[in-house]
This record gives structure tokens, sequence and C-alpha cells, in this order.
């Protein structure tokens, strides 16, 4: 969204716009004290996922933790447990059907992994999904985030590493370097939401991003709302009345994973791809943001 806004305002022609996050060496790291030279050990807080380095003074309902935002989206909606499993096993099934159709072949770069001997080791699908999973399986995780919760690692979107990045063109740069841009950038939103319910965040958000393209749900061919939670995705998907059937086809965050800063981009390549092998139309990209935001962004891909 950023480089379509520069791109709009004339502060550049092309952009590559993008993100890349490796959680799984995201780093302890040591809060600062609230006066100088405290005795005892320093408190750590471990940077992978969620709300941290609170400040003491902020009021409690402002600094909850993301998975507690699911489960209070799971009781103001009563969205059970056995509705999230079964959200969350949609998602792995619809991911791995579209592994095995190689339906994501054409948005994976190959990254080779060097080794002491021998040839490298060529990484070429995503190593998160677990196509094997049951409902059974899952109804066997506790949960965790809250004593007697429902939300729980199973039907929660997976910490994993991740890049992605998309290149963004003015129309004149494009012919001017002889490239056919494959989607059109249509409108985009922010919203905010009340932070104990972060994950509600795309619905505002989408709703106004909707109203500033001129449409409605119903010119929207297809959505990518990244799965945080499956409770927030069924809020969401609820609320705004969306068809489920034209939602995350290929599977969303839950099967495949959210490496944090890599997400946005990510879901917009996944849905551009999936709307050029679909012949075009309008697409939907939309996902909910840490302490009270949503975000979401609306794409054309025309017929070739």
């Amino acid at each position: 969204n950023s480089a379509c806004h520069a791109v709009m305002v004339g502060e550049g022609e092309v952009f590559v716009a993008g993100g890349v996050e490796s959680m799984s060496r995201a780093p302890w790291v040591l809060m600062k004290p609230e006066t100088g030279y405290p005795r005892g050990v320093p408190e750590t807080a471990d940077t992978v996922l969620g709300w941290r380095f609170v400040n003491p003074r902020f009021p409690d309902h402002w600094t909850v933790g993301l998975g507690v935002t699911a489960e209070n989206v799971a009781d103001d909606r009563g969205i059970g447990r056995e509705a999230q499993d079964a959200f969350a096993l949609e998602s792995q099934r619809k991911a791995a059907a579209a592994m095995e159709a190689g339906r994501f072949d054409a948005e994976l770069v190959p990254v080779e992994v060097p080794r002491r001997k021998g040839d490298p080791v060529v990484v070429t699908t995503d190593e998160h999904p677990r196509p094997d999973t049951t409902l059974e399986k899952l109804a066997s995780l506790r949960p965790a985030f809250r004593s007697g919760g429902t939300v729980t690692a199973g039907n929660s979107s997976g910490l994993n590493d991740g890049a992605a990045a998309l290149l963004v063109t003015s129309e004149a740069a494009a012919a001017r370097l002889g490239v056919r841009p494959i989607a059109r950038y249509l409108a985009s939103a922010v919203a905010g939401v009340e932070p104990h319910c972060m994950g509600l965040g795309p619905v505002p958000a989408t709703r106004k991003a909707l109203d500033r393209a001129g449409l409605s749900v119903a010119d929207v061919d297809l959505v990518e709302l990244n799965e945080a939670f499956a409770a927030q995705s069924i809020a969401c998907i609820d609320e705004l009345g969306l068809d489920p059937d034209r939602v995350n086809v290929n599977g969303g965050a839950i099967a495949l994973g959210h490496p944090l800063g890599c997400s946005g981009a990510r879901i917009l390549t996944t849905l551009v791809h999936e709307l050029r092998r679909r012949g075009g139309g309008i697409g939907l990209a939309t996902m909910c943001i840490g302490v009270g935001q949503g975000i979401a962004t609306l794409v054309e891909v025309e017929a070739e």
C-alpha cells in the first residue's frame, strides 16, 4: 500500500515492496528498567510473537496478548472449539490440495541451503502445513492462551520464517520498461478497533476500502483473509457476509504459517496469482494488526 501511495503522489515510479520475518531466530531482549541501576535479574521478553515492550502505565485492557484477543472474539461471537477446529482442518485440507496441484509453484522461489558435504538442499515447498491432521488430533490439543479456553496451537496461525516481495510501478513506467502488470491497485484502507478484539480489524478496514473503490462485497471474486486465528477469521467472514467458498481457496495462515513481516505481501501475492489462474477478477487481501487495527487492499486482475 505504501508503495502504491508513493507512486500515486509522484514520489517514485518503481518500488519493490514486501517484508521478511525469521520467527525461528527472534531474539530474547532485556526490558528497560523503570529506574536506573535496578537490583536483581533484569526482566526478559521473547520477541517471537505478540504484544511486548508493554508500558506498565497503560490500562490493562490495552495490553492484551494476541491469543487472548482471539479468546475474546470467540466469547463475544459465540464461536466454539468445534467450529474453530473445523475451520483449521479446512485450511490444512485446502493448502494440501493446492500444494499437490502445484498452485503455489508460480509464486515460490526455491531456496538453496548449503551443506558441509554434498550438494545443497533445495527447499521448494513450505514446511509448515500438516496434511495428515484430523479433527481428533486438533481436539486433543490444550488451550494455548487461557485456562478452559478454545484457542489452541492447532486453530491458530503457525510461527515460521518467510519472505515475500512485489514489484509496484506506475502505468507509464511499466510501458517504458516493456513489462505487463498482472494486477492493478484499486484502493486500500486501515481502521482501528478495540485492542481487546483486534482480530476484528479486517471488518472496518474492508468496508472502508470497498467504499473508497465504489464497490461492494458482492463485487469481490476472491478474498485472502489472513488466518491469525480461526476464531477471528470466522467472525470476520460472518460479519462481512463473505462467501466462504471464495475465502482462502488455497488455505491460509493456519496451514501455511504467519511470518509477521512477510504476511501482507504473501497473501497479496497468493491472491493475484489465483485471480490470474482463474481468468481475472477483483480480489481483497485483508488482515488484522496487533493492538487493534485492520488493513485491507483491493486489486483487479484483467483477463488475459
